[in-house]
């Protein structure tokens, strides 16, 4: 206990506590503070296994779904993006966050020794880049650190923001520091009207994120200056499919820069994964079978290929290693050919090469109509 007390005491933000609503907005609490079965990820599995899809094309087995393409194991293309999840402290808590993060997750961020060995093992890889996630990743202690020792590196650097954590005091300057080294920010807002944004992730939520969006646009992000690139990502309020990632854009810049002067370079869509607290949200409201019925019906061939797992790994903030940033949520860590269980402390790169990714029913979130990855559709 007293360890967890020491953490939050370095973590939270010196001026303000992050559990208050003027901190970020919270329309809901973590599925761990709430001592839910969901809160498990063995839990989560087995309501997906459980499911019955015996309607649906391959009855829900992604596997056959696989197979039945002409994928019969899938693996792993070269390594081109470094992915560390630094962990699942935050100043808000949204009711579809697959992290289950928010203020009271204290204890699951990472600290320096486990970022060195991160940066050991980058080193020991051609990825390109480096995509930091939360959590909002800006929270944890070395945060700085780690981008300026990937800039070092001459790596391309993403920080994956949720735009109101940029208003809180300590945050003030971050827009010109992280311009000042060609950060790219991709930045979560699920729709660009107010009442969807607010629906999903809290009251105050929108102008929130609109008065980041401009500080940002202040500095120079989203200007097309390609060293200063400023995406969006919009993830569905509910249970579908998002709309076409081109058309959509279109519609984003025109409304956000007609009503509010704001001006960003690309959006990218993200299907919902069913885990965690949109997981909750789904069977809560009677729409998990139905969802799931979608996403396996709408499997694409075209997006395996592409898929993130192919080309990324992702750190846990603990070490661990995954296949995805999905999987990392899920507890799915990477096998390696001997079956061991990869920690970033002890990298293997030719190891990993040669691992046979693991999948399962939640994958088919990635994989239906135009495909979802952290880099937005796949096949559009």
């Amino acid at each position: 206990m007293a360890e967890a007390i020491e953490k939050s005491e370095v973590l939270i933000e010196e001026d303000i506590d992050l559990s208050s609503k003027e901190a970020g907005s919270k329309p809901t609490t973590s599925l761990k503070s709430r001592r839910l079965p969901l809160a498990s990820t063995r839990k989560q599995i087995e309501t997906l296994e459980l499911l019955d899809l015996s309607k649906t094309q391959h009855v829900g087995n992604f596997a056959a779904s696989l197979s039945a393409c002409g994928w019969e194991k899938l693996m792993p293309a070269k390594i081109e993006i470094f992915q560390i999840n630094v962990g699942k402290l935050c100043n808000m808590t949204c009711r579809h966050c697959h992290v289950d993060s928010g203020p009271d997750r204290v204890e699951e961020n990472m600290d320096l020794e486990t970022i060195d060995a991160c940066l050991r093992a980058l080193d020991k890889t051609e990825a390109h880049t480096v995509d930091i996630t939360g959590g909002a990743p800006e929270l944890i202690p070395h945060f700085r650190y780690l981008i300026d020792q990937c800039i070092s590196r001459g790596k391309q650097v993403i920080d994956r923001c949720n735009l109101t954590v940029l208003l809180l005091p300590r945050f003030r300057d971050l827009p010109e520091w992280l311009a000042e080294r060609s950060v790219e920010i991709v930045c979560s807002l699920p729709h660009y009207r107010k009442r969807n944004t607010d629906a999903q992730r809290g009251e105050g939520t929108y102008e929130k994120s609109m008065q980041a969006l401009r500080r940002l646009n202040d500095v120079g992000y989203g200007k097309g200056d390609p060293d200063l690139r400023l995406t969006l990502v919009s993830n569905s309020a509910g249970a579908y499919l998002p709309g076409n990632q081109t058309a959509m854009e279109r519609e984003w810049k025109a409304a956000l820069e007609k009503n509010y002067g704001i001006t960003f370079d690309r959006l990218i869509t993200i299907n919902n994964m069913p885990i965690s607290r949109f997981l909750e949200w789904l069977e809560e409201s009677g729409n998990l079978r139905s969802y799931m019925e979608i996403l396996v019906n709408s499997f694409n061939p075209a997006t395996v290929s592409g898929l993130m797992c192919r080309n990324t790994i992702s750190v846990s903030w603990d070490g661990r290693i995954f296949d995805c940033d999905f999987n990392q949520m899920l507890d799915l860590e990477s096998k390696q050919p001997d079956a061991s269980r990869p920690h970033i402390r002890d990298f293997n790169v030719e190891m990993l090469a040669q691992r046979q990714i693991v999948t399962g029913r939640h994958c088919f979130g990635c994989t239906a109509g135009a495909g979802s990855s952290c880099g937005g559709a796949i096949n559009t």
